[in-house]
């Protein structure tokens, strides 16, 4: 137990830090809690709602959300996240988590790649086809958190970096997305999967406090140095997400 709440704790700050980090927990649940893959997904997604909240309110105070590229990356998020969890239940999900885990890799790699490079987001010009684009990109992000549980910034993350967005936007947002995708996962998890709410209330509290300290580690940090800590944790992500689907995890 001591070294489950140890891992909540390092979660909550990688996702208070960089926006992902929750993939570290669903094996932690399945090795150190004992409990099932499809029951750890579902857990350690509902805790997601929770620290979202709290990075959400962190990052607001500081002005590191851009509200005109949430808001439609949540639409697609919170709409997509139900049908994920339904899939979960319903299907093998190891081949798209391979898939999913392949383009965390990929965008790790190059956002080290790039790590010096500065460009404009895509369709920077175009906004009302860039939040279409957004939308489609929350939307694979709900999907995809709903069906492996491993948290909307696992994937929202790599995928805006690819795109373009500055880190720290990018992370702003994770916050606010990682709620809509775990409020909606949930309810599919409540009606076709199983949630262990004995150690819900627990690992929230360590990964909330984790969350409140990352806050302040990203925002002590030069951009160009957190553009490569990203990178560098979208890699190990992606290799632990495929690694889990190859059953090494």
């Amino acid at each position: 137990m001591i070294w489950l709440l140890f891992v909540s704790l390092v979660v909550g700050v990688l996702i208070g830090a960089v926006g992902i980090g929750g993939i570290l927990l669903i094996p932690a649940l399945n090795v150190l809690g004992g409990l099932t893959i499809h029951e750890a997904m579902a857990t350690a997604l509902f805790t997601f709602i929770f620290t979202g909240a709290i990075g959400t309110v962190s990052f607001q105070r500081r002005g590191s959300i851009d509200w005109s590229i949430t808001v439609p990356l949540c639409l697609g998020a919170a709409i997509f996240g139900f049908l994920g969890a339904w899939a979960n239940a319903k299907v093998d999900a190891r081949g798209l988590s391979l898939i999913l885990s392949s383009i965390i890799i990929f965008a790790g790699i190059y956002t080290i790649s790039t790590r010096s490079l500065a460009r404009p987001a895509i369709l920077q010009g175009r906004p009302r086809m860039q939040q279409a684009l957004l939308i489609s990109v929350g939307a694979v992000v709900g999907f995809g958190s709903g069906l492996t549980g491993v948290g909307g910034p696992a994937l929202s993350v790599p995928m805006m970096i690819l795109l373009g967005f500055s880190p720290l936007t990018t992370i702003g947002a994770s916050q606010v997305i990682q709620i809509l995708a775990g409020v909606s996962g949930t309810v599919g998890n409540m009606q076709y999967g199983s949630i262990n709410y004995k150690l819900v209330t627990i690992l929230t509290i360590f990964e909330v406090i984790g969350v409140l300290v990352g806050a302040r580690i990203v925002h002590a940090v030069n951009a160009q140095s957190l553009r490569g800590y990203v990178g560098v944790l979208c890699i190990l992500v992606g290799a632990g997400l495929m690694m889990r689907a190859l059953g090494f995890l």
